[in-house]
């Protein structure tokens, strides 16, 4: 087409009409030779009846790396299956329900398709447009590629001391900090640590801490997204766009998480920051452009369907048991619902939804513990309508060997039982009294359509189901909780299945835990050391039994109990910090674990948000496990970064800090989704993706979800529905998670969405 446009050009200039029109005939000719070649080609495409495949070209030729998204709102819930083109520009969308699709083509270096209507079992030859320059083409990039764009002071401007941080509580009153450790710690609700803050300023670390803060606001929606990266014209007219961003952040319900975030950078400077990114934007600028999907890549089908509210935040879904993902098969999955107190419930076969409230102890606390959720300015979105009530916050969920949903929600007012606290005879207790109560665990039984609310003494942010023979039910928290679940089942007696540990250090090189000092204490070499270690991810090693958990902070740790014979007594912790300016792994710098995992052989795996890494953890390789120096920073060697495929911000230099957010990660032990077992994966949770990380190879797949935009994703989970059914009887399982869904392309209206990654042996797998 190039060689048939210089002609026309051309003749153009030649005098004559008769010239002109034959050369208009050319192209013509030309253009439906090609139509005709590519609906051949299309033709030739194998697909079955239940199939839509073909071919996608454009005036280049055909289209390699390009998505073909299939769309339906025929089922019972909104419909999508969305492939990637062969280096022929060749697609199969397999296996689709009977309905009428809109099919259309998404691609970076394209504009969207203009869609077309099809049934199954159709050949389709697909056009794709060009985009006209590179504006246009950055419509469709990653969130994390425009928010590599914010501009991040140099390194030699720390350590800075910035305004006072002012707290924002829930109420909504402004509180500022009279001393004490974290400076941007507070922001993004456990954003960073580290710092010193108070009346006479905050004081940021380096470049790391600065990073660390900023990507706290990722902890709830993403940054980068046509939402945050524009100035809204709903937003009202301002003076300045400084003035713009620091009414944006006042907007809507719990909005103090933002004005918090902003503060503990020093509000003048951060507003300043954000306001400049935006003009910039404004301006004209973008960034450079991603990679099509390459190799494997080219394999994935993505399925979604709609569910939940246009209000709710899902928080976590699961599919199956983590030590055998066959439990389960072909049935619902399950998410948890923050916003709504609910558990939201998806059948891929029937493509039907539900939502079940979660209930209280007593019904009539529900009005007293929602949450005083403010609002300084109208959302721009909503009005000054209250859309939440977080009166219970579900939060992260597993699924037994019976097929069990059990979440950690709040279930009640007030303490803990009686069993949990000082003065009580528990075994537990007497060792390490809990007073105050937190999230308490409970669980849903799909065949009966019951819910089992448990009154338990820790709290809890994460669970894991342990592989061992009670099913045991490990709590991340400030200590190890956990409830043997068979027991539970078995006997109803709460205080006779559950146990709990401190984390006390062997410090003083022992063996096993005696007396102890605690954090307030002076250290005594002959004692050993209770530390803090407010927990956040956890996994159960299926080698040894041990518990890992991940300590978010600045720089953070990860932290292993081993319960033993006869705890509380035999528990033994360690702890063990990322490499960050530790003399023994000079210039490598790693931040902020969150999620972790472990392997089938007893590899850790965490993603450490700040920085951008996965990184992995042999805890064979430690010369010191224990004693007076195996306090974090001692086991260096043990440690392996990856730096993950999201662009580096602007002023980072060649650090690996990049843009991208690892909300968590998770380990395919099982080969789950194709590309073997002990794969792990990172949550893209700022990049609308993906990333697994083949440990041979030490190479990245992406596996990008290009349609809604805004595709952000907390947990993941992997089940084989049919092991006889190759790839399709396996597939990941994962959510659009985001706090605030009409962030996603579609705006007010936009609910979450499941989505199911599946790995086909070619593209034209069908």
């Amino acid at each position: 087409m190039t060689t048939q446009r210089h002609l026309v050009r051309r003749l153009m200039l030649m005098t004559g009409g008769l010239v002109f029109a034959a050369a208009i005939a050319l192209v013509g000719a030309a253009q439906q030779a090609g139509t005709a070649a590519a609906q051949a080609e299309a033709a030739r495409v194998a697909i079955d009846q239940d199939d839509i495949g073909g071919v996608v070209t454009s005036a280049s030729g055909p289209e390699a790396g390009v998505w073909v998204i299939a769309e339906t709102s025929d089922l019972p819930t909104r419909y999508r299956k969305i492939v990637v083109t062969d280096d022929r520009g060749r697609f199969v969308v397999p296996d689709l329900p009977s309905a009428t699709y809109k099919v259309w083509v998404r691609g970076y270096g394209l504009v969207d398709s203009q869609p077309v209507t099809s049934v199954r079992g159709r050949p389709l030859a697909l056009t794709a447009t060009p985009a006209p320059d590179a504006r246009a083409a950055a419509q469709i990039y990653p969130a994390d590629y425009w928010y590599s764009l914010l501009q991040i002071p140099p390194k030699d401007a720390f350590p800075m001391t910035v305004a006072p941080f002012v707290q924002y509580g829930r109420g909504g009153e402004p509180q500022v900090a009279a001393g004490g450790r974290g400076g941007a710690a507070a922001a993004g609700r456990g954003a960073g640590g580290g710092g010193g803050r108070g009346a006479q300023g905050t004081v940021v670390q380096d470049q790391v801490q600065w990073v660390q803060t900023v990507k706290g606001c990722v902890i709830c929606h993403q940054m980068g997204n046509k939402a945050t990266r524009e100035i809204s014209p709903a937003l009202g007219k301002f003076d300045s766009s400084i003035a713009a961003w620091d009414y944006r952040i006042r907007v809507g319900q719990n909005s103090n998480g933002g004005i918090n975030g902003v503060s503990a950078l020093g509000s003048e400077r951060a507003l300043s920051m954000f306001a400049d990114w935006t003009d910039r934007i404004a301006a004209g600028e973008t960034p450079a452009a991603p990679p099509r999907p390459q190799g494997l890549e080219r394999n994935l089908v993505i399925t979604e369907w709609d569910f939940a509210s246009t209000t709710a935040f899902v928080h976590d879904l699961i599919a199956s048991d983590k030590n055998n993902p066959t439990v389960n098969a072909k049935g619902p999955v399950w998410a948890t619902e923050w916003s709504h107190n609910t558990i939201e419930m998806l059948d891929p076969g029937t493509h039907i939804t539900a939502s079940m409230k979660i209930p209280l102890q007593n019904e009539k606390e529900r009005q007293q513990l929602q949450a005083a959720l403010t609002m300084q300015k109208p959302s721009p979105v909503w009005g000054d309508e209250a859309i939440w009530e977080e009166t219970q916050s579900a939060q992260h969920v597993a699924v037994d060997s019976r097929g069990n949903v059990w979440f950690n929600a709040r279930n009640k007012l007030g303490s803990g039982p009686a069993y949990c606290k000082t003065g009580s005879d528990n075994p537990f207790a007497k060792y390490d009294p809990i007073d105050q109560a937190g999230k308490e665990l409970n669980f849903y039984d799909p065949k009966t359509g019951k819910f089992t609310l448990l009154d338990t003494c820790f709290g809890s942010s994460h669970i894991i189901i342990g592989n061992d023979p009670d099913e045991t039910i490990y709590a991340s928290s400030g200590r190890l909780g956990w409830v043997k679940t068979r027991t539970y089942l078995e006997t109803r007696d709460i205080q006779k299945s559950t146990g709990w540990c401190p984390t006390i250090l062997d410090t003083n090189g022992d063996g096993k835990i005696g007396a102890y000092t605690r954090p307030n204490e002076p250290s005594d070499p002959s004692l050993d050391r209770m530390v803090q270690a407010p927990g956040y991810g956890v996994s159960f090693n299926p080698v040894d039994r041990s518990v890992w958990w991940a300590v978010q902070a600045y720089p953070g740790a990860i932290v292993r109990v081993q319960p033993g014979a006869n705890p509380p007594e035999t528990c033994l912790t360690e702890i063990y910090n990322p490499p960050f300016k530790n003399p023994a792994a000079p210039g490598v710098m790693g931040s902020q674990p969150r999620g972790i995992d472990v392997d089938r052989n007893g590899l850790v795996w965490t993603g450490l948000a700040a920085t951008g890494h996965l990184a992995s953890f042999d805890r064979s390789k430690c010369k010191v496990l224990n004693g007076p120096t195996a306090t974090g920073p001692h086991c260096a060697e043990g440690w392996t970064l990856y730096p993950t495929p999201s662009p580096k911000f602007k002023g980072v230099g060649n650090d690996d800090i990049n843009a991208g957010f690892l909300y968590y990660n998770w380990v395919d032990r099982y080969d789950t989704f194709g590309m073997g077992a002990n794969i792990p994966l990172a949550m893209g949770t700022g990049s609308d993706s993906l990333f697994a990380l083949n440990p041979t190879t030490k190479q990245w797949v992406i596996l990008r979800v290009p349609y809604p935009l805004g595709f952000y994703t907390r947990g993941l989970d992997g089940r084989i529905d049919d092991p006889n059914a190759g790839w399709k009887g396996r597939g990941l399982w994962g959510a659009n998670e985001s706090r605030v869904s009409w962030h996603n392309e579609a705006g007010k209206g936009a609910t979450s969405y499941v989505a199911q990654f599946q790995l086909r042996p070619d593209p034209l797998a069908k």
